[in-house]
């Protein structure tokens, strides 16, 4: 997947010509620049086996779907005067869906790993308060904590 994510950008560099690129359209080139270095982070971490944390994914594929957005919009805007083929803004739309697609499924990984350390949290100190006790009984309904014989048993 990360692999796609560039093609687009490296089709558009083989396509765009020279006079284009000095004439108002070196922001597309600054934005698919910016793209490749994001897309070699990814692919850096992927080679060297090591795992994104959701959050660190969450935050790169962001990063990733911002550019995306931007380069999308700056290609649809100067189309016609930066001389970009309808096929790399085709291409470019789709690698950003994607990109949007997984970004969303990491951020909702953290979300969920946030709501779970809260609801542990909260379950320590409701701990904490009843004393300690595994079985609670803190209120009413239940009696108040369970008592110990006292006595010879």
């Amino acid at each position: 997947m990360i692999a796609t994510l560039g093609i687009a950008a490296a089709s558009f560099f083989d396509v765009a010509p020279a006079n284009a690129q000095a004439s108002g359209c070196e922001q597309m080139q600054k934005l698919l620049q910016e793209r490749q270095s994001i897309v070699a982070r990814l692919n850096t971490a992927t080679k060297q086996k090591r795992k994104l944390t959701p959050a660190e994914a969450c935050s790169t594929l962001g990063t990733l779907v911002n550019n995306g957005s931007a380069t999308l919009k700056f290609a649809s805007a100067n189309m016609d005067w930066c001389q970009i083929p309808p096929t790399f803004i085709d291409g470019m739309k789709a690698d950003n869906e994607k990109a949007a697609g997984i970004r969303n499924q990491a951020c909702n990984a953290v979300k969920q790993h946030a709501a779970m350390q809260r609801k542990a949290q909260q379950q320590a100190q409701q701990q904490q308060k009843g004393g300690g006790n595994p079985f609670g009984g803190g209120d009413s309904i239940t009696g108040g904590a369970m008592r110990i014989p006292q006595g010879a048993l």
